[in-house]
């Protein structure tokens, strides 16, 4: 299964540990945020993860809204549960809720259909730095602390015309980024298709805190290590 190396479930909890996180962004989506490294002071666990466990188990629905509450730390026994108002929501043994989602139209639990399409969107995820938002903060003139690069996931959602595609394409539409003060606000668009046609739209928003204003140097010098990082992850993989 798609997730298996990624999770682990024991007395119908899941759990995901911090090898299997940081192995998840790496290996899936690409994604070399620090805050995914096992040794990270303030280390959670992939969104990406949580929602592609959501797909799996819930199904791809016509419409969905992912709202990412808090950040999930390694080893948190996780119930995914859908409840009685209809939102799927992801909670620890006290209830407290690490992501909400709501969903409406048709539904499809084809696994070829669930997993090409959690591939292909983690896929593009993962590439929220350096590619989405190097260009939008360098545009608007400010960047994240070098020291501490705060991005964390707010939400995300989309509409499907179809839910058969078992060879989906996705693409970036559009992308805007709000500064207010030391917090931006990253709106990323995107287009799905299906052997030319489009069959989807979507957004995903993202925050990005400490703002400071733009270092021309220090930028480059984090998408150096970002290359670093994915060329050592990437050998040593191999």
């Amino acid at each position: 299964m798609f997730l298996d190396d990624f999770h682990t479930v024991r007395d119908g909890r899941i759990g995901i540990s911090a090898d299997q996180a940081s192995h998840f962004a790496k290996r899936v989506a690409g994604d070399y945020n620090p805050i995914h490294n096992p040794d990270a002071r303030r280390f959670c666990v992939p969104g990406d993860l949580l929602f592609s466990l959501v797909l799996m188990r819930f199904g791809l629905s016509q419409h969905m809204n992912f709202r990412f509450l808090s950040m999930v730390g390694a080893d948190v026994p996780l119930d995914f549960l859908e409840h009685d108002d209809g939102f799927l929501r992801v909670t620890d043994e006290a209830g407290k809720v690490y992501l909400e989602v709501d969903r409406r139209g048709e539904l499809t639990r084809d696994e070829s259909v669930v997993e090409a399409f959690a591939r292909r969107y983690v896929a593009f995820s993962g590439k929220n730095f350096p590619h989405y938002l190097k260009p939008l903060m360098e545009a608007e003139g400010v960047m994240f602390n070098p020291q501490r690069p705060l991005v964390i996931y707010d939400s995300m959602g989309f509409s499907l015309t179809r839910l058969d595609a078992v060879a989906p394409g996705l693409e970036l539409s559009g992308s805007a980024l709000e500064v207010a003060g030391k917090r931006g606000d990253a709106l990323l668009e995107f287009d799905m298709t299906c052997a030319g046609e489009t069959i989807g739209h979507g957004s995903k928003k993202l925050v990005v805190s400490g703002l400071r204003d733009y270092d021309a140097s220090a930028m480059d010098a984090i998408v150096d290590e970002f290359y670093r990082l994915k060329h050592a992850y990437e050998s040593s993989t191999a």
